[in-house]
């Protein structure tokens, strides 16, 4: 396990959460730790992961809506995704190869990850989809 997963994991062990799937990707260069859960909003259960690796990077990534694009939509949805990147900060809107709805915050590490600045970000994106959430999925279901 990386050093930024292993501060990762002691912060979560210390605070006594377990709320994350730990799994460690087989071969890779760059020793890449997923931390798999999720953060409901609506009622939904959007999963979430926290990506670390060696570099001075941390990236924490939601899926806001499975299988989001659809030729209807797409005007539309990409208008308001890049809308909603140039207004935010921290986040990254864009549709994957499957046309999943994702969020991205990228996070520097400077020396060591730092437990209290990930969970930070989770209170950022839970607070930002609680606004927003309702916005995205009426541009996904435009058109159906």
């Amino acid at each position: 396990m990386n050093k930024n997963a292993e501060a990762f994991k002691a912060y979560l062990d210390e605070k006594d959460i377990h709320v994350f799937e730990v799994e460690e990707l087989e071969g890779d260069s760059q020793q890449t730790v997923v931390f798999r859960s999720h953060i409901t909003t609506e009622g939904q259960q959007l999963p979430t992961a926290v990506i670390l690796d060696e570099s001075v990077f941390a990236l924490v990534r939601v899926q806001v809506s499975p299988k989001a694009l659809t030729e209807s939509n797409q005007l539309e949805l990409l208008k308001l995704i890049n809308e909603e990147s140039a207004a935010y900060k921290p986040f990254k809107l864009y549709l994957n190869r499957d046309g999943d709805l994702m969020l991205d915050v990228c996070l520097v590490v400077d020396e060591t990850l730092k437990g209290d600045t990930v969970y930070t970000m989770f209170s950022v994106i839970i607070n930002y989809l609680e606004a927003n959430y309702r916005k995205f999925m009426k541009r996904v279901w435009q058109g159906d």
